[in-house]
C-alpha cells in the first residue's frame, strides 16, 4: 500500500473503496480503504495543480489567438 498521498498507485486492487465521511456543515473526511482494511487519508483540500506542460501551454495560447 502507498505510504503517502503523493505516491498513489495508478491502479487499485479490486475491493478498494473511496470513502467520504461527514456531517452537514462540516468538512468531510476523505480516505481510501484497501481490501485489507488499511486506510489512506486524503488531504482536505486538493493539492495545487502543476502548470501545464510546455506543449499544452502552446496549444492553449494558439487557441486564444495570442
Amino acid at each position: 500500500m502507498p505510504a503517502s498521498n503523493h505516491s498513489l498507485p495508478a491502479r487499485f486492487p479490486v475491493g478498494t473503496k473511496y470513502v467520504i465521511e461527514g456531517r452537514p456543515g462540516q468538512v468531510p473526511t476523505r480516505f481510501i480503504e484497501f481490501p485489507d482494511g488499511t486506510r489512506l487519508r486524503l488531504p482536505k483540500r486538493p493539492a495545487p495543480q502543476k502548470s501545464a506542460p510546455a506543449g499544452r501551454r502552446a496549444r492553449i495560447k494558439s487557441k486564444r489567438g495570442h
